[in-house]
């Protein structure tokens, strides 16, 4: 058997950083302020400036910071958001859950992202958004879905939860579209200790809704302007956000290493690798290949210490909760749910981890 490889090694991450992330519990447990406080303010202020936008607001995770965006651009009942058909979950339940409904619109296969080639057919007159997802840390192809939202009058919203540090023609994710959400969940590249998430935009009107929508629908205490809900990053996990977002570079260029040494040690082999687009800068949230025998080649893997995860085994329109979609044929989708496999990633590897995982796909013979 050989050494176990961790899927993500949080615990050896946190290590690089113990000291801090130590100092900001102490820094948020002596002021006594544990919501809406000084780190709060402070975090958003240096999210915003590493994201290139005039805003950032904190909420209680990457979900809520998707449904805030919608209603604060005053998207439900009637309307129409186009959605990857390859995404996780939250995308799509972002959309329901305020009312709109979900046009699927099916991947580029060699990138996986959203096909921009078949949005334009996917539009009609009762679409208000795009929610372009940046998958796998990759940003999606930008500039052609900004054109085409500005020709038909259209809000592109990024979700841009495992993209945190890509760069997109040297732009970073999360200012690249009219606002972007994200995630910052613990195994993201910049994970805080719990939930947390963020809305991401320069748009200071839309900046303005989602403060207030976060918080009780208040922009003064006991004054309730709008009918608003609790979704609010804590001082805690603010705290320990800053520290990980002052290593977020380092890490996402360790990441990078990886995602070179994978590309080395596995050129040979048959899995179907990554494929970086001209012009964008991958944050390597996941490195992610497609193999004929998934299944086979994952129990392989775990015979050997060595974890891997699939991201996604089932597509957002085979879940239970759309089961009012069954007959629904989304086949691009249903193809990559039945052959990507998820490598391990994390900064804390290092080449000997990366050739142990290579090896034994090759000796399995993917």
């Amino acid at each position: 058997m050989t050494r176990a490889i961790p899927f993500l090694d949080l615990k050896r991450l946190h290590s690089e950083v113990r000291e801090e992330l130590d100092d900001a519990y102490r820094r948020v447990i002596d002021s006594g302020c544990f919501v809406m406080g000084p780190e709060l303010q402070a975090f958003e202020g240096e999210f915003a400036r590493y994201c290139g936008v005039e805003h950032c607001i904190g909420v209680g995770n990457g979900l809520d910071a998707l449904k805030l965006l919608l209603q604060a651009y005053c998207i439900g009942s009637g309307d129409e958001v186009i959605v990857p058909s390859n995404t996780f979950i939250a995308t799509w339940l972002a959309v329901t859950q305020c009312g709109a409904t979900v046009v699927p619109v099916e991947p580029d296969m060699a990138t996986h992202n959203i096909d921009v080639a078949v949005i334009e057919a996917a539009i009609t007159s009762r679409t208000k958004a795009i929610i372009p997802v940046h998958l796998y840390g990759q940003p999606a192809e930008m500039d052609s879905i900004m054109a085409i939202a500005a020709a038909h009058s259209l809000v592109v919203i990024e979700d841009a939860a495992q993209a945190q540090g890509a760069r997109y023609k040297g732009r970073r994710a999360g200012g690249l579209g009219h606002a972007a959400a994200t995630s910052f969940y613990p195994g993201k590249n910049l994970g805080a200790m719990g939930d947390g998430g963020a809305v991401l935009t320069s748009d200071s009107s839309i900046a303005e809704k989602v403060s207030q929508l976060r918080n009780y629908g208040s922009k003064r205490k006991y004054v309730h302007d709008i009918q608003g809900g609790n979704s609010r990053l804590d001082e805690l996990q603010a705290a320990f956000l800053r520290v990980k977002l002052s290593a977020l570079d380092r890490w996402n260029a360790r990441r990078q290493e990886i995602a070179d040494w994978y590309a080395d040690y596995l050129a040979n082999s048959a899995l179907q690798q990554p494929r970086i687009e001209a012009g964008c800068e991958s944050a390597w949230h996941l490195y992610v290949v497609r193999a004929e025998r998934r299944d086979d080649l994952q129990r392989f893997l775990s015979e050997r210490g060595i974890s891997t995860v699939i991201h996604y085994p089932i597509p957002p329109h085979r879940q239970a909760c759309y089961a009012g979609m069954v007959g629904t044929s989304l086949p691009r989708a249903e193809r990559l749910a039945h052959d990507v496999l998820s490598l391990p990633m994390c900064p804390t590897m290092g080449r000997e981890d990366v050739a142990i995982v290579a090896d034994a796909i090759v000796a399995f013979g993917a």
